[in-house]
């Protein structure tokens, strides 16, 4: 059996120091394994977001430690931080977060600019391939700011698997979007999880966490409850 993806550890987060210090996250034990959908789910102010931000490498934790795919990761320097975030780890915002006056592929096409092993006569090959993949193609060439709320997600979605990352985060992934879209948005990731990709999607929306096969609830900075799906 393979080792855990993720093993959080008595994590906790902490901002500023002394009487204005700010406890968001405190002693948090997690482990997620490979192929897992996870939705992780608490009221404002919970924690949620800070946590995610702490697995995808946008933060790192006050106290306790962070084993990513086998590694403490106490240790690792800036580079290696930025060499995992473009190589192993994606996200897909409420935002979009897409360049307007760009075309879908050449949004998709970003993350490659930076990446370390995807050659540049690679990158719109994958681009294509990614942009299939979410059913977009007949868009490819669209700027973005001629889509679709839905589409423009969908590009987005399109942008975080261009890379083959290990974890794909979704924080808030269907804010922005009305019920049929939020829908079509949904079954994407579903999709992804039952090719094996790792998928987290962070939300406040009780149906969108149904979705999930477990859901990780936060309150006040800690988990209160760690629930799988029956099968």
């Amino acid at each position: 059996m393979s080792s855990p993806l993720i093993v959080l550890a008595s994590v906790g987060k902490t901002y500023g120091t002394g009487e204005g210090a700010t406890t968001v996250l405190k002693d948090i034990d997690l482990t997620i394994n490979e192929g897992e959908f996870i939705g992780i789910v608490g009221p404002s102010g919970s924690g949620k977001s800070t946590l995610m931000h702490i697995i995808g490498f946008l933060d790192a934790p006050s106290i306790g430690t962070y084993t990513f795919c086998g590694q403490n990761t106490s240790g690792l320097l800036p580079d290696d931080f930025a060499k995992i975030r473009a190589q192993d780890i994606a996200f897909v915002f409420q935002a979009f977060h897409l360049l307007p006056r760009l075309t879908v592929t050449e949004n998709v096409m970003l993350p490659l600019l930076y990446h370390p092993t995807i050659k540049k006569q690679e990158r719109e090959t994958k681009a294509l391939a990614a942009i299939e993949s979410v059913g977009l193609t007949p868009r490819k060439d669209f700027a973005a700011n001629k889509l679709s709320g839905g589409q423009k997600q969908r590009t987005a979605i399109a942008r975080a698997l261009v890379t083959s990352p290990k974890v794909i985060f979704a924080d808030e992934p269907t804010g922005n979007l009305d019920s049929a879209s939020g829908k079509a948005v949904l079954e994407i990731f579903r999709g992804l999880h039952k090719q094996g990709k790792t998928v987290i999607i962070v939300t406040h929306d009780p149906g969108v966490a149904a979705m999930c096969d477990r859901v990780i609830s936060l309150r006040d900075g800690a988990i209160i409850s760690d629930e799988r799906k029956r099968t």
